[in-house]
């Protein structure tokens, strides 16, 4: 019994334990299947989300209403051309009352902001000049301007007299033109003489103590954003001892933050020494007056758009638009002729739809114009646009005019007689575009350069720190537009939010690690209690 006992004990455990692989093996088969149909859900979900788009079912999917792309999550592919037909109706019928350019300009309650430069400067006497310093300023036009302003604080700082800047002749904008082309040198020179020694040309016995040769000036390589202690460490040294020194190249090449005094030295320079040469300011001055008197069905006021779709910025973007393989080829030949394989290196990741999705891509013409309508600027407003040559510009602006009948370009607003002196120089062109963009009343910015922010914080010091400055949010604008079946009036909400939403943005002050060339406030203007009305005077 105890034998028989034992033995069927023993054949119990045998079953236990063959018992566990095959659960095992029956687990895996369930699994198995319950992935496949996953799968086959998620397929089947896709197609029908597909065949619903196809169909024009419905406004989208997911409180977003926005339709996924076949080729990415919403936002990844431009379908902006689709969402233009679709609303293209109801755009031409929409009139704004009233129109947002007569409209008062948002404001914070409080003390308004004034420009006080002269208060922040410290004059004196100038001691000896401790040797000439020579920079050369890279870039276009707002790069230049970033140069000249801080070379004229490394001036103070090292106390050097400073030659009027060099242009580098750069790749992109191949510009060759001289400071005295763009900015008036004699005006430049004489509004900072007390603070800071600046000359035209290197005196005759300095240049020929280095054999006439600029190159043999050794060349002081600076780190970008280096602050003040770098130059009395580093760089004064050497200019006491040869009694000149160069950078080369110098673009952001000193702190944003500095003491209040050379702060404010570069405020007097970007806002009062850097004024346009005579030939810019007199034809900039009469587009303006021109824009005015286009804008008779507004009062006078127009929008401004800084534009930036030139086929030299779609090619650095890598962005993908509706041309198809010609357009891209078009693009990667661009970039090979201006970068020289940069786009090929090792490491290198081009994702044209995260690119998209992220806001990188330049704006298309078309967008800018489904994006004002939908903020309520409708066919009346006249239009101001900035920009370089367009990128198949008859192609992309076509429908941009066709929302915005009244549109100016520096091409359409001069005569061809006119333009002509400035032909060829991308530099004088975009002091010409400034200039109109700066007396806007609305001024809208479609990508990040130097160009808008240059501009932002030129329009907030004029306009007691505020300027109707409109910097759309570019992740929400390609969900919008990745959308063919959006309507109109939730569009257009989401237009009027946007544009609310700059415009209380629009007043911002300095912080420690920004730009004072974006945001002049505190460094170059002074808070003071907002004046009272002659009438509450009286009560």
């Amino acid at each position: 019994m105890q034998v028989e006992a034992a033995e069927a004990s023993m054949r119990g455990t045998e079953t236990v334990v063959g018992a566990k692989p095959a659960a095992r093996r029956l687990g895996r088969v369930l699994v198995g299947r319950r992935r496949r149909a996953a799968v086959l859900l998620l397929a089947l979900a896709y197609t029908a989300a597909m065949l619903m788009l196809t169909m024009g079912g419905g406004e989208g999917f997911g409180s977003s209403g926005v339709v996924e792309g076949a080729l990415g999550p919403p936002g990844s592919v431009y379908r902006s051309h689709l969402v233009f037909e679709r609303l293209l109706p109801e755009m031409r019928a929409f009139a704004s009352r009233p129109n947002p350019l007569v409209t008062s300009h948002y404001k914070k309650s409080g003390k308004q902001w004034k420009p006080c430069i002269s208060k922040r400067l410290i004059h004196s006497e100038l001691p000896p000049s401790n040797g000439f310093l020579i920079v050369e300023a890279n870039g276009g036009l707002n790069q230049q301007r970033i140069s000249i302003c801080d070379a004229i604080a490394v001036a103070k700082i090292l106390n050097a007299t400073l030659v009027t800047p060099a242009f580098h002749l750069n790749s992109v904008w191949r510009d060759s033109s001289k400071f005295g082309d763009i900015f008036d040198e004699d005006h430049f020179i004489e509004s900072l003489r007390k603070y800071v020694r600046v000359v035209k040309d290197l005196p005759e016995d300095v240049f020929l103590r280095f054999n006439h040769n600029i190159s043999i000036i050794p060349n002081m390589r600076t780190k970008a954003f280096s602050p003040p202690s770098y130059y009395l460490e580093q760089v004064l040294p050497k200019l006491l001892e040869l009694g000149a020194v160069r950078i080369a190249p110098f673009s952001n090449r000193l702190a944003h933050s500095v003491p209040m005094n050379i702060q404010a030295l570069r405020c007097l320079t970007n806002y009062e020494a850097l004024r346009f040469s005579e030939p810019i300011r007199t034809l900039a001055d009469n587009m303006v007056d021109r824009m005015i008197k286009r804008s008779f069905l507004t009062g006078g006021k127009y929008v401004s758009v800084h534009l930036r779709f030139e086929e030299d910025m779609v090619a650095f973007s890598c962005c993908k638009y509706d041309g198809g393989s010609k357009e891209n080829n078009a693009m990667e030949n661009a970039r090979e002729r201006s970068w020289r394989g940069k786009f090929h290196r090792p490491g290198r990741v081009i994702n044209p739809e995260a690119n998209r999705r992220n806001g990188r891509c330049p704006l298309t013409p078309l967008e800018v114009g489904m994006m004002l309508r939908g903020m309520g600027f409708d066919n009346t407003t006249s239009l101001y646009v900035a920009s370089g040559k367009i990128y198949n510009a008859e192609k992309y602006m076509a429908p941009l005019q066709q929302l915005f009948p009244f549109l100016q370009t520096k091409e359409s607003l001069v005569t061809p007689e006119e333009l002509a002196q400035f032909k060829g120089h991308s530099s004088r062109l975009a002091a010409l575009d400034y200039t109109v963009c700066l007396y806007s009343e609305v001024f809208v910015m479609t990508q990040g350069s130097n160009f808008p922010h240059f501009l932002m914080g030129h329009r907030r010091y004029m306009y007691g720190g505020h300027a109707k400055t409109i910097k759309p949010d570019k992740r929400k604008l390609v969900q919008l537009f990745d959308n063919p079946n959006i309507r109109w009036d939730r569009f257009k909400h989401y237009m009027e939010d946007m544009r609310r939403h700059s415009e209380m943005k629009g007043l911002g002050l300095r912080k420690p690690q920004e730009s004072m060339y974006n945001l002049p406030m505190p460094d170059c203007m002074c808070q003071q209690a907002e004046a009272r009305s002659r009438n509450t005077a009286r009560n």
